[in-house]
């Protein structure tokens, strides 16, 4: 990166006049767009837009530009972010037996294809679990949950969350079901992989299922939590064709596999700020 460069997402009414009033702003600032995308939804009449842009030759303090712009989103009523690219998003991972996840989300961040800061694992299975994975210096934190201690594990959490100053937790195939109240303070900052093409098969064993009723496509689906479980709004989706020679072992092999990239790449574009909620759905501007 030779520039100082910056993310602007927004999300506004729809109506004349936006695309020319971001332009204008960022040309009499001095900046430079690099990237410029979006999105007018006609059954909503909302604006999305993701820019990048850089300051070339110069440096701009990120809160003088943030107050200019400020100006220019007030009239269209316009829900705005601008983020410094440099400055990686703090994540915290949630895992339980299956390590497959937390394995390849450890493998991109050590390549540099996650982009992010880890500051800890958490787990309702102890360490023993992983013996032979390296977690590269990210602490571990065990904490088991039954149902009657379900309240005060999850504010261990949430406590965690704070402490660690995280801007994203991520269910790298977290077992456990959040109560509302926890999913409602996690509202747009969490994702979890479901293993299953949502919305079909939900629930437990879904590869069973999908077996049972010998479907032809599996899939995952890597999604933002609510408090309705498995149905946040979708980020990416991915299947794989079967057959009928497939045994549900098969379908577990193989959705594995999915599961790591539908997640990987969910997180990528929500650390990239592609991803602008819609609703119950996502706008995602890929790369």
């Amino acid at each position: 990166m030779s520039q100082q460069q910056f993310v602007l997402t927004l999300s506004c009414p729809d109506r004349p006049g936006i695309v020319s009033a971001v332009s204008t702003f960022l040309f009499a600032n001095g900046q430079n767009i690099l990237d410029a995308q979006q999105y007018s939804d006609t059954e909503t009449g909302q604006f999305f837009m993701r820019v990048m842009f850089e300051t070339p030759g110069a440096t701009s303090e990120l809160a003088t530009v943030r107050a200019g712009f400020g100006v220019i989103a007030q009239p269209f009523g316009m829900v705005w972010q601008i983020r410094d690219r440099s400055t990686h998003q703090r994540v915290l991972l949630m895992v339980s037996k299956f390590d497959h996840c937390l394995v390849d989300i450890l493998y991109r961040w050590r390549t540099g294809d996650l982009p992010m800061i880890p500051t800890a694992i958490v787990s309702n299975h102890p360490r023993e679990t992983y013996d032979g994975l390296d977690f590269g210096g990210i602490p571990f934190h065990h904490l088991p949950i039954t149902k009657e201690t379900k309240p005060q594990q999850e504010a261990a959490v949430w406590k965690l969350v704070e402490d660690t100053k995280s801007d994203l937790v991520v269910l790298a195939r977290y077992m456990q079901v959040l109560s509302q109240e926890f999913a409602d303070k996690l509202s747009g900052r969490c994702i979890n992989i479901h293993h299953s093409f949502l919305p079909g098969f939900k629930g437990a064993k879904p590869y069973h299922q999908a077996h049972e009723r010998g479907v032809k496509l599996i899939g995952a689906t890597a999604h933002y939590v609510t408090s309705a479980l498995d149905e946040g709004p979708i980020i990416d989706q991915d299947v794989e064709r079967i057959s009928h020679r497939d045994a549900p072992e098969d379908l577990v092999r193989k959705g594995s596999d999915i599961e790591r990239r539908v997640l990987g790449r969910a997180m990528r574009y929500h650390l990239e700020d592609r991803v602008i909620l819609n609703g119950l759905k996502t706008v995602v501007f890929t790369d």
